[in-house]
């Protein structure tokens, strides 16, 4: 075992399986305390089992390291307060979280319900809320600690955006949370930082489903580019640059966006400002016609 995060307290959401699991599992590794938090439930937020989260915690107690479990669903406040309970109960205090929970409920938007829609953002967004408030209380008062957010390529478009609008803006809000909490904490020691990884997991490994919604896709007469070929990265490649970012070293990166897939790291630049058109005063629509086709095109 290494000892980077020795002494230092964890909690993993969503650490029952795929990059949760292998980030906890790196953690604990590293020397880390890991409180690991998985509701156990199905690909669409549905169900919940206590198996997941104890076989991780089995896991990482047989190769000598400390781990706690935890059963809380990040989708409420309360939910998300025990789960921060559970580190300070079991370790004092929390230095580390780690917001990888999520679902999906893939449908085109037209057809997606309320119901479908808010599931998926009071997973994936609250849950990053409901989570990072209470250990960002804690983390202000000790002045130190390390918050990353699991966001998505899907917030930039990907073959299937059109029937994963949910999926797609509750990463997206992932991003702009991430950017606020890391001017609101960064002058106390804390960092925030967020990761868009591509990693083989049972979310992305559905190839009836990938098939089933290129069909769906296509009748209802959207475009329906090619899925991405080539073999998934392992879910495990994920988790050195998400420990890295909890050490001593990463103590200056705050605020970051970054692309991971398999050994590919990549940093994304904040949303820039490329062109303009000026003038004092209000455009007419007459002079926006002639001049809003150059501003927009992409040369």
């Amino acid at each position: 075992m290494g000892d980077r995060l020795k002494g230092r307290a964890a909690v993993v959401t969503g650490a029952g399986r795929g990059m949760g699991r292998a980030i906890a599992l790196a953690m604990a590794q590293e020397g880390a305390g890991v409180v690991v938090n998985d509701l156990g439930c199905a690909l669409d937020g549905s169900g919940a089992s206590k198996s997941p989260a104890d076989e991780v915690v089995a896991e990482i107690r047989k190769k000598g390291g400390t781990a706690v479990a935890s059963y809380d669903s990040v989708a409420t406040t309360e939910g998300g307060a025990s789960i921060i309970k559970a580190a300070t109960d079991s370790f004092g205090k929390i230095d580390i979280l780690v917001n990888v929970a999520g679902i999906q409920r893939p449908r085109l938007f037209f057809e997606m319900t309320a119901e479908e829609w808010d599931a998926v953002l009071k997973v994936n967004l609250y849950g990053v809320f409901n989570c990072t408030r209470p250990a960002a209380a804690l983390m202000w008062r000790q002045k130190s600690g390390r918050i990353i957010n699991t966001a998505s390529i899907a917030g930039i478009g990907v073959w299937s955006a059109a029937i994963r609008v949910s999926y797609s803006s509750s990463k997206e809000g992932i991003i702009g949370f991430t950017r606020a909490m890391a001017i609101a904490l960064g002058g106390r020691g804390i960092t925030c930082n967020a990761i868009r990884p591509t990693a083989a997991t049972r979310m992305t490994q559905q190839p009836d489903l990938e098939h089933e919604l290129r069909r769906q896709i296509i009748e209802a007469g959207l475009e329906a580019p090619a899925p991405p070929g080539g073999e998934t990265p392992d879910a495990g490649d994920v988790a050195p640059l998400v420990v890295w970012l909890c050490t001593d070293a990463a103590a200056g990166v705050n605020g970051c966006d970054f692309r991971v897939v398999g050994g590919h790291i990549g940093l994304y630049s904040k949303p820039t400002e490329i062109k303009s058109i000026d003038r004092e005063g209000c455009w007419t629509l007459e002079e926006l016609d002639g001049l809003m086709p150059s501003l927009t095109s992409s040369r």
